[in-house]
């Protein structure tokens, strides 16, 4: 279960500045198995604390914060002493200890020899009485479900992510190649990134077993409604969550508050939406009045639409039958449109963007996504078959100038004059294909 974030990791690792880190992510993404992965890769030692599965293992740190007693303490708690360099200390999911979130300010300053990392599922949702944040004494990394691109290397088909990196701007991609990736893209709507899920069907082939999967995860995080959401908020949580299905599905998938539940406004449910985007479960992305930078100071946070975090969670969730993700049905046509929008969302979140928008012209046209790469701005529209139709980026392009613009579809080309097509199996190349886009436009120029 090979993940991408490890280089980042053993980037951390080898900063003689490291501080605590941070891994951040959304319940069930695998935070603490690549923890201790890397651990047992690159350490003689791995010491694993969780705070959710030992909440006696609180009372260490609330004696005071002394890393010197701290350390010899959790050593005793585990049997073995820890050793600084040699010993990765995990404190799993540490929310659930206030205390120990605020040590992490004096592991920083007292003592940077050791090598301490936390996983944190709910950190900003589900505040400790004794809690108070470390500013500036951690760094973060954020762990999303699997990519399509860590999909196929746990699918043993690194010769086509191989063959993916080795493509350059203009060529097509062969026919049989692009019929591989296309079958694989459509096994990834239907799986999803979920590292357990993934590992049930590459084990078994089986998609009863690995719905079952699924189905545990969505149950888990609407149990988690129940045990850390404010108990005034949890019917309107799980009403926002079972609504995001039917809001992705209208023609411009934007949020809507009363189609939650007839009669409520934003103002009741407001707490509840940022709870659900705070947990990781659904990504937020705001519309934007002009594509100009920073991005962020033309948002209309009023204006948004909500996306899950996962695409294999979002076809559970939705009850979308595996078999029409295969299939060419005109009844499942303007749900695919949403799950590609889905997929297409979360690619670039977790390789090319921290921050996605879209944009839009009255009712005359739409822009699925737009991002900031560097100083370009980059209209980005999604296509879920072969459809070269871009209307509404011609009338972006028109509007505001732009000589750069991408299209995502099922068309296996990467260049069409000065519009760049990337396939949907390798949107998460997105950042490279822009750079050489530049390159050859100028040249082409």
């Amino acid at each position: 279960m090979e993940r991408l974030l490890t280089e980042q990791l053993n980037q951390w690792r080898q900063n003689p500045r490291r501080k605590p880190l941070v891994l951040k992510g959304v319940r069930h993404c695998g935070k603490t198995w690549l923890l201790k992965a890397f651990g047992e890769q690159h350490y003689p030692d791995v010491a694993v604390f969780n705070f959710e599965e030992n909440p006696g293992l609180c009372r260490i740190f609330e004696q005071d914060l002394c890393v010197k007693r701290i350390l010899l303490e959790l050593g005793i708690t585990r049997g073995k002493a820890i050793q600084p360099g040699d010993t990765l200390i995990i404190l799993d999911e540490i929310q659930a200890c206030g205390k120990a979130l605020t040590a992490l300010k004096y592991f920083n300053e007292n003592a940077p020899e050791y090598h301490i990392a936390c996983t944190a599922s709910l950190l900003w949702i589900a505040p400790h009485e004794n809690q108070s944040f470390p500013v500036g004494k951690v760094d973060f990394l954020t762990l999303y479900p699997m990519s399509f691109e860590e999909f196929l290397i746990v699918m043993d088909q690194r010769m086509l992510t191989g063959y993916l990196a080795s493509l350059e701007l203009g060529q097509n991609i062969s026919e049989p190649i692009a019929s591989q990736l296309t079958s694989y893209l459509r096994q990834y709507f239907m799986i999803g990134g979920m590292p357990e899920v993934v590992r049930t069907w590459k084990e078994t082939q089986d998609l009863t077993k690995a719905e079952s999967v699924q189905q545990a995860i969505v149950s888990s995080y609407e149990l988690d409604f129940a045990r850390y959401a404010p108990h005034t908020e949890f019917p309107k949580l799980s009403a926002v969550w079972a609504s995001i299905p039917q809001q992705l599905s209208k023609p411009n998938n934007k949020f809507i508050f009363s189609h939650v539940k007839k009669g409520w406004r934003a103002k009741d449910l407001a707490n509840a939406l940022e709870w659900l985007i705070r947990a990781g479960l659904l990504h937020r992305v705001c519309m934007i009045e002009k594509p100009y930078i920073p991005l962020s100071a033309y948002a209309d946070v009023s204006s948004f639409k909500l996306y899950l975090c996962d695409i294999g969670l979002l076809r559970k969730l939705a009850g979308v039958p595996a078999e029409a993700i295969f299939s060419s049905s005109d009844l499942y046509k303007e749900f695919r449109d949403a799950m590609t929008e889905n997929y297409v969302l979360t690619e670039l979140l977790k390789t090319s963007a921290d921050t996605v928008y879209y944009w839009t012209s009255g009712n005359m046209a739409e822009v699925d996504f737009v991002v900031q790469q560097g100083v370009e701005i980059v209209p980005i529209e999604v296509k879920s078959e072969n459809s070269v139709k871009i209307r509404s980026l011609a009338e972006y392009r028109k509007k505001y100038n732009q000589a750069y613009a991408v299209r995502t579809s099922m068309v296996p080309e990467l260049i069409n004059a000065t519009l760049l097509n990337i396939p949907l199996f390798m949107i998460h190349s997105l950042p490279r294909w822009v750079t050489e886009q530049h390159d050859w436009i100028e040249g082409w120029l």
